[in-house]
């Protein structure tokens, strides 16, 4: 019974509505992460957007959710949800309503996986699931060592030969003290490039 309760919540969570643009929003454990509740409601001024959120367990360390205003998903939820043969799976689910994936920020551990195919939380499910098709933005964040760090390049090449898009991180004094590149790009910036890709509403709508 509480399985189907669970069901039920996420068939009317996940209903896609005439004319919204889905945007799903990845977060993953880097510090950067605390600019989360800015993202979701800096991108809900967008006309015609519905978005959702998926965190891995370490990027809730850095931000609150009762500061972010819509639906978190973690990979609780997606255990929860499956009992058996005819229950939805939540990475699959995710994948088909969202029309936009942004994984903002994206940290040094979960490049590395996305990179190499490894799908082990939520969040790399979704990924590795995803309709190439459809947009997916990445925001590298990380430390000016990391980012340096030779498997840094080949690792944001391998995720752009997939067809997916950087949205570069930028130079300035980082949180643990250092200068240097590999903040998260600002805020603004990530809302501006969305906008980019978010159709008319006559065009957004498709059955899947």
């Amino acid at each position: 019974m509480q399985t189907e309760d669970h069901v039920s919540v996420l068939k009317n969570d996940l209903q896609k509505s005439q004319g919204e643009f889905c945007i799903l929003i990845g977060v993953t454990g880097s510090v950067a992460a605390l600019k989360l509740p800015i993202l979701v409601s800096q991108l809900r001024l967008l006309s015609g957007v519905d978005i959702r959120v998926v965190t891995t367990e370490y990027a809730k360390h850095f931000y609150n959710p009762e500061e972010v205003s819509t639906k978190i998903y973690s990979d609780k939820d997606e255990w929860k949800l499956w009992r058996q043969r005819s229950d939805p799976v939540l990475h699959i689910e995710l994948r088909r309503w969202a029309d936009l994936f942004v994984i903002a920020p994206l940290d040094a551990n979960t490049l590395g996986k996305i990179a190499n195919g490894i799908c082990d939380n939520l969040l790399t499910c979704v990924v590795r699931a995803w309709d190439t098709s459809r947009p997916l933005l990445f925001c590298p964040a990380m430390n000016t060592a990391m980012w340096r760090h030779p498997i840094t390049a080949q690792q944001v090449s391998r995720l752009k030969e997939f067809g997916y898009v950087e949205i570069p991180c930028i130079a300035k004094k980082l949180v643990c003290g250092d200068e240097g590149i590999g903040a998260m790009a600002e805020v603004s910036t990530i809302v501006s490039v969305v906008e980019q890709y978010i159709k008319k509403p006559d065009e957004s709508f498709q059955k899947r």
